[in-house]
């Protein structure tokens, strides 16, 4: 569990992902068959560079990052590619939660669900359109 002597993240690796795992296995089975061709990763903190291609200001906490084509925009060319990835900050995301085990399993599967809707095609725009901030 969390220790509340160590610097983010404190949580296990393996702990944290398994709450992704668990994340994952809760979505609607329409959206599980339709995770093609992705890779859901784990970094403890965002590089500068995660930070720019968000578009997140200085000072701002990046939870999580989708790096891909989404499938709105594959085409029959889409073939023989790397993986799409969804990168998780374990830091971050404990941060913004306190420490606090529960919020940390809400906050994973909240950022796990906004990056898949990236793989979707849905912008950010449209997910604050459709009050999902």
């Amino acid at each position: 569990m969390i220790d509340a002597n160590r610097p983010f993240p404190r949580l296990p690796r393996a702990d944290f992902e398994a709450l992704i795992i668990e994340a994952l296995a809760d979505l609607p089975v329409f959206f599980q068959e339709q995770l093609q061709n992705i890779e859901i990763l784990v970094e403890s903190w965002p590089r500068q560079s995660d930070q720019r291609t968000a578009g997140v200001e200085h000072g701002s906490l990046l939870l999580g990052l989708y790096h891909g084509v989404p499938l709105t925009e594959r085409t029959s060319a889409y073939q023989l590619v790397t993986p799409d990835t969804i990168t998780l900050y374990q830091g971050p995301i404990e941060l913004v939660c306190g420490g606090d085990f529960e919020r940390i399993r809400a906050q994973v599967k909240r950022t796990v669900i906004h990056e898949i809707a990236h793989h979707f095609g849905i912008s950010d725009d449209r997910l604050r359109e459709l009050g999902a901030y």
